[in-house]
């Protein structure tokens, strides 16, 4: 799995001039990629890690500080644009592989204590975000 974690002051995303999950205040905007060789174990390892990295203020981590997060799936995190014009996207996996364990990385990190948020898996959305500091990290599990 792979993803782009954004810490946050507030954060949305918007499905047909619907918001369908937003967030307030301090947190993190997590984009999710899942590649075929993904199963519940990365899941799990992901929301670990997205629920005690410090990268908050202070060096705090989302535990820490009962921080929420914004979770979003995005194929596009396993496009490959290496060659030509136009990118490839034979590393991500088809919705029916993907979307569990998105699902399972949310249900981890509820399980962990988070308060979490979502998109709409496979929707056009329209994610806003104020990026803090500004400070991104890439993680793959």
């Amino acid at each position: 799995m792979r993803a782009v974690v954004q810490r946050v002051n507030g954060a949305s995303v918007v499905v047909a001039g619907e918001t369908v999950g937003e967030i307030s205040g301090e947190g993190l905007c997590v984009l999710v990629g899942v590649t075929h060789a993904d199963s519940e174990e990365e899941a799990a390892q992901l929301a670990r890690k997205l629920w005690s990295l410090r990268i908050l203020a202070d060096e705090k981590s989302c535990s820490d500080v009962n921080a929420p997060l914004l979770v979003i799936s995005q194929f596009t995190l396993y496009g490959d644009a290496r060659k030509g014009r136009r990118p490839t996207w034979n590393a991500a996996a088809p919705g029916d592989v993907a979307e569990p364990l998105v699902n399972e990385v949310v249900a981890r990190l509820r399980a962990l204590g988070a308060t979490v948020e979502t998109g709409r898996f496979g929707a056009s959305m329209r994610v806003s975000l104020t990026n803090e500091g500004p400070f991104t990290v890439l993680l793959d599990v």
